[in-house]
Parts: C-alpha cells; sequence; structure tokens
C-alpha cells in the first residue's frame, strides 16, 4: 500500500515537471503534497528519496526539497550527455524500428510539420507537447528500455528550459524541418546519419544555454 502511495506521490511530481508546472527552483511543500493525495508524510519522504537519487530535486532540511535548477556549467554537462543519448537512441531506431512505430513517428512527426504551418510561433506550449511525442517515438524506437529512462530523467532536468526556447521567433520551424530530416534518416536505416543529426538537434551552443537560463530568471 505504502509502495503504491510512493508511486502516486512520484508520478504527480514528474507529471507536473512535464506540464511545466513546477519549473527549476520551485519549492516542494511536504504538507502541500500531504494534503493534495491524502496520504502520510512517509510516502511523500520516500518519493522525495527517489527524486534526490537521480537528481531531480535537492533536498533542503526542516522545508521540504527545491526542484533542480542547473548552474550553467551543471546545463552545459547535461546537454553533452543528453544529446549523445537521444542520438545513440535515433541511431538504433534507425536498425530497430517497427513498423508499428514506424507509423507511431511519422504521425508525430506530421503533427509538429502541421502545427508550424498552422500556427507558425504562436502556441509554443503546445507545440512542446507535440516535440515530447517526436522524442519519445524516437527513444522508444530504440528497443533499450534502460537508454529510455536515462533520457527521461535527462529530459526532466532540462524540459523548462527546452520548452523556453519555442517562445524564439522560428524555432518551431526549425524544430519541425529537423525532425522531418531525422525522421527520414531513421526510416533509411542510416544510423550514423541520424545519430548526428539528433545530437546536433538536441544540443545548443553556450549563448544560447546561458539566454535560457536568463529567460527563466525573468519568466
Amino acid at each position: 500500500m505504502m509502495a503504491g502511495q510512493t508511486d502516486q506521490v512520484l508520478n504527480a511530481v514528474l507529471a507536473d515537471i512535464e506540464s511545466g508546472r513546477l519549473v527549476p527552483g520551485a519549492q516542494l511543500e511536504e504538507s502541500e503534497l500531504v494534503e493534495r493525495h491524502g496520504v502520510s508524510r512517509t510516502p511523500v519522504r520516500e518519493a522525495f528519496i527517489q527524486l534526490e537519487a537521480i537528481g531531480l530535486i535537492r533536498r533542503l532540511p526542516r522545508k521540504g526539497a527545491v526542484l533542480f535548477k542547473p548552474t550553467l556549467e551543471e546545463f552545459l554537462a547535461i546537454l553533452e550527455v543528453h544529446a549523445r543519448l537521444e542520438g545513440q537512441a535515433a541511431g538504433l531506431a534507425a536498425r530497430r524500428l517497427a513498423p508499428a512505430q514506424a507509423r507511431e513517428l511519422e504521425n508525430a512527426v506530421l503533427a509538429c510539420e502541421r502545427h508550424a504551418a498552422e500556427k507558425g510561433d504562436s502556441d509554443p506550449a503546445g507545440y512542446y507537447q507535440l516535440n515530447l511525442r517526436f522524442h519519445a517515438c524516437v527513444a522508444e524506437g530504440s528497443g533499450n528500455p534502460f537508454l529510455v529512462e536515462m533520457i527521461k530523467t535527462n529530459a526532466r532536468k532540462l524540459m523548462a528550459y527546452y520548452r523556453a526556447r519555442y517562445r524564439y521567433p522560428g524555432v518551431i520551424g526549425q524544430s519541425a524541418r529537423e525532425h522531418r530530416e531525422i525522421a527520414q534518416l531513421i526510416f533509411d536505416h542510416d544510423r550514423d546519419g541520424a545519430e548526428r543529426a539528433m545530437t546536433r538537434h538536441v544540443h545548443f551552443d553556450q549563448v544560447t544555454v546561458m539566454d535560457l537560463l536568463a529567460a527563466l530568471e525573468t519568466a
């Protein structure tokens, strides 16, 4: 029973990160989570231990916890690893993608292209959700559940910044074009090409990272 309650709290926090309800540096109050989920403090504390173990929160003495907020150096270090992992997933998908997964990936790319064509730079939050689906399709296509989990954990640390990036003019259109390029390389079974294109797509330069860190400070 306790394990089920711990998972309930854990999954709710993860969902809040993915939806943008929780942003880097936000405080997680034990008492608020206890009340919201109708559980005792023990499952909340257990969930905090698990979230801290994967680096998503930092616990504070007698104060609950705060969501991980990277410094510039931490951001660049995580991004370097994350881009490689996403690239590896695309390379593996080029070898392993099943027909049903190929259809899902094509649908995800089409949804991104449609959004870019019809809405342009508007509704960045909506595009971000479509972007998540595209990356999930590629990761799942790798056929490596361990890799999928590593990608998810890293992505959750950087999600708010990726989401903020879509507020910049032209980024949505560029992203949709790159999704098409990556998907085509996967469909063509070009492992090296898919890996390189995805790594390049996920990575961005230090100046952009500094812009995003500043944008979230003032958001």
